[in-house]
């Protein structure tokens, strides 16, 4: 049980039906086509549609209360005696309701954010804390507004750890997530390009990401990325870990190597890791949650064990076989510049593929910037890529950097994924390794799909 109808009531007095008696609470939905055991359903409001309109459909799939909006009729088929508790705002209510009760569990609290990584470094604590401690984490990427408090409120009584993503596109988002949240431990992976179009530059990314101090704990341990310029004004305040392959780092990276399936390094010179993820960029997202689990006095043993196991989000780096045994790099869950660069730069150290092929779609957010940005992806596109096939309006312009680089990389440009498809079959054989990557609006689970099938 998370709670009953009788705590809402101390909460939410404005009450109808049977509010005030001691009814079991076992999940909190906003999704009324979901089935769903004792639910509390909490309808919320978009551009286009309205939860409250479904309240018939959330009460025949299971839900035995309701938040209501004091301004919308009631239904007429509800039982007299089913729990209404009414607001002024079902959206603020689903965010006060996720902070009394991440309170009143009171778990120690992880929140990451960052313009790249943040899914994969979250994945990454949550796998090592749950080797020792009772462990909830955000699932896919339930990292807004609605998502965050989603997430505390279903997490069980017994949690010990709870780590939380926190996304965000525009100024204030941050700072309301963590104020829910409050926690104890704060990461924020980089500073990329992500939603520049609305915070206006890097520089505006980095005050957006700062956010997360807002609803910090008093003596809250937060770790930066020590690498990235925007950041380095933290590194004198107190109660701040820098990471990173700098040597002005707390925790500095060293003896960086790269197998076909590992990635081996060194910290400050001491213990060696193997983690089963690549690249420089993962690195340091280990690190992260290296960090939190010593001072969480997760044992060592379980710390190496969880690296070696990593439980990631779909379409992360995902290494997978397709037609003719080609290998795939299904990356393709997002992209800014950053990140395609990072897994690109991966790329080209996988030594034992004979021929390596890039497929770069549109990223997208990126406003005015958005042409110069994707050329920028052309300076670490060199004559270890073989193939590079661009798809979409911006991405051309990585395509014509390459053309003006004038190197020796077949380089072709399609307007649409249907184009690209066709030219695909002759590149997929087994000396061939190929990496997707675009933002998720590109959809390029598609073309995966077309080099999976016989």
């Amino acid at each position: 049980m998370l709670f009953s109808t009788s705590f809402l009531s101390e909460l939410f007095p404005d009450t109808k039906g049977a509010a005030l008696d001691n009814i079991p609470i076992l999940e909190v939905t906003t999704d009324s086509r979901k089935k769903s055991k004792k639910s509390l359903f909490i309808p919320l409001k978009g551009e286009s549609f309205d939860g409250h309109d479904f309240i018939k459909d959330a009460f025949n799939n299971g839900a035995v209360a309701t938040i209501w909006e004091k301004n919308r009729e009631l239904p007429a088929f509800l039982p007299t005696d089913f729990p209404v508790f009414f607001v002024e705002d079902t959206l603020v209510t689903l965010q006060r309701l996720a902070s009394v009760y991440r309170q009143d569990v009171n778990p120690i609290v992880v929140g990451v954010t960052g313009s790249n990584g943040k899914t994969t470094t979250k994945d990454l604590i949550g796998t090592i804390l749950q080797s020792h401690y009772k462990t909830h984490r955000t699932k896919g990427n339930f990292n807004n507004q609605i998502g965050l408090p989603l997430t505390i409120l279903s997490m069980n009584r017994e949690t010990e750890m709870l780590v939380l993503e926190m996304g965000m596109d525009h100024f204030g988002e941050i700072e309301l997530l963590s104020k829910i949240a409050k926690p104890d431990y704060a990461v924020i992976t980089n500073i990329g390009e992500s939603h520049i179009e609305y915070l206006g530059s890097r520089e505006g990314i980095a005050q957006a990401k700062l956010e997360i101090l807002s609803g910090m704990k008093e003596n809250g341990l937060l770790i930066i990325d020590g690498d990235e310029p925007l950041l380095t004004s933290l590194k004198t305040r107190d109660n701040v870990l820098s990471i990173g392959f700098d040597k002005d780092n707390d925790v500095i990276v060293e003896n960086y190597s790269m197998t076909t399936k590992h990635t081996l390094f060194t910290l400050n010179n001491q213990i060696q890791y193997q983690l089963n993820l690549l690249g420089k960029h993962n690195v340091k997202n280990a690190i992260f949650a290296i960090k939190i689990a010593e001072k969480l006095n997760v044992p060592m043993e379980k710390i190496h064990d969880s690296l070696l196991n990593i439980e990631l989000t779909g379409m992360r780096f995902e290494i997978i076989s397709g037609k003719n045994n080609v290998t795939i790099i299904n990356d393709a869950y997002n992209a800014s510049p950053t990140s395609m660069k990072a897994s690109i730069e991966v790329l080209k150290q996988m030594e034992s593929y004979p021929k390596k092929m890039l497929i770069l779609g549109d990223i997208f957010e990126l406003g005015e910037h958005s042409k110069r940005l994707h050329r920028t992806v052309a300076e670490v596109i060199t004559e270890e890529i073989d193939v590079v096939f661009t798809v979409g309006s911006d991405a051309r312009e990585i395509s014509k950097q390459l053309v003006e680089n004038k190197l020796t990389i077949e380089t072709k440009h399609f307007n649409d994924k249907d184009q690209l498809l066709n030219s695909i079959d002759g590149y997929l054989n087994d000396q061939t390794i190929i990496l997707l990557k675009a933002s998720r609006g590109m959809k390029f689970e598609t073309i995966l799909e077309d080099m999976m099938n016989e």
